[in-house]
């Protein structure tokens, strides 16, 4: 794990480490860093997706509710209107829309960004209490096909962060 004092390193950084190969990386930061995206080569992420397929079944289930209760279980006449009356149901259709779609969306980025998460290893550096005040950290996982202890350490060193640290598992 490698520590910068700016964001503008913490990019170089990144790039630099996906240029020489390495592709199981994170980085942490105080703030948000759009350039970091490209950086990491990270993928876009579903949840917009999900967000629709959440605000579609949402109203889907709230018409149906409404259709069912209206048509089939305690049908009414009402004013001589037909049980199948659509334009009562648009207000809680959409509600049923907008509340599927918020509930998808809290829930999917909760299980997308795998919280809660109570330990991670970076938690054992002791530099890295300060990342979410002033320091920006890139980290290359054990994981990563290309890393070696050793020159992964040098390469680390070769980008003159303010530290170089291992985490330990």
């Amino acid at each position: 794990m490698a520590e910068f004092d700016n964001a503008t390193a913490l990019v170089d950084a990144a790039t630099k480490a996906r240029l020489a190969g390495y592709r199981n990386m994170d980085a942490y930061s105080p703030i948000p860093i759009e350039e970091l995206n490209e950086a990491l080569d990270l993928r876009r992420t579903r949840l917009p997706l999900l967000v629709l397929l959440g605000g579609i079944f949402g109203g889907l289930g709230g018409y149906s509710l409404q259709y069912w209760a209206s048509v089939i279980a305690y049908p009414m006449n009402v004013g001589d209107r037909p049980y199948n009356s659509w334009p009562q149901f648009i207000p809680v259709t959409f509600e049923t829309t907008v509340l599927g779609a918020a509930l998808t969306a809290f829930i999917g980025m909760w299980a997308l960004n795998r919280l809660p998460q109570p330990y991670h290893p970076v938690f054992n550096v002791d530099a890295f209490g300060r990342a979410s005040t002033d320091r920006f950290f890139l980290v290359i996982e054990t994981t990563d096909p290309r890393f070696e202890r050793h020159s992964t350490w040098k390469f680390l060193e070769g980008l003159h962060p303010v530290g170089v640290s291992e985490v330990a598992p």
